[in-house]
């Protein structure tokens, strides 16, 4: 997959478009997934230019695990799932559907199906309280 600037990533990190921000490093930043498979459902994306894992450098790669890392864990003690699904897809034929590296962070719970992905958008009030919560058990450190 080719990086494309034009990306609603790209734009969200240059502040052409807004996002319910959860968490930001200098070299990362994570935010509330707009049509979420689940209540709690995040993005942490790198601020380096890279439509594919492939594409980023050593130094991003890590930065975002360790930001994936420590959001999943704020994601456990704020919304208590039973489990956290962590995911990140390279390329059409794997599911990529922006063209900049992303992982998912996506709170589970028993019993509960994941919604359909980019279907439907959720409530930006109903976000904002989820951000809020995932954001007290933060911990940049």
């Amino acid at each position: 997959m080719t990086y494309d600037d034009s990306n609603p990533f790209a734009k969200i990190l240059r502040g052409e478009l807004p996002c319910i921000k959860v968490a930001e490093t200098d070299a990362a930043l994570a935010f509330m997934d707009l049509m979420p498979q689940a209540d709690g459902h995040l993005l942490v994306v790198p601020k380096e230019a890279a439509a594919e894992i492939f594409d980023l450098s050593d130094a991003a790669t890590v930065a975002c695990i360790r930001m994936t890392q420590k959001l999943a864990i704020a994601v456990r003690a704020a919304l208590r799932p039973d489990g956290v699904f962590i995911g990140q897809f390279n390329g059409a034929a794997a599911g990529q559907t922006v063209p900049h590296v992303h992982f998912h962070v996506i709170p589970r719970w028993e019993g509960q199906p994941l919604r359909m992905h980019a279907r439907d958008m959720a409530d930006a009030d109903t976000l904002e309280a989820l951000a809020k919560r995932i954001r007290a058990h933060w911990r940049a450190d």
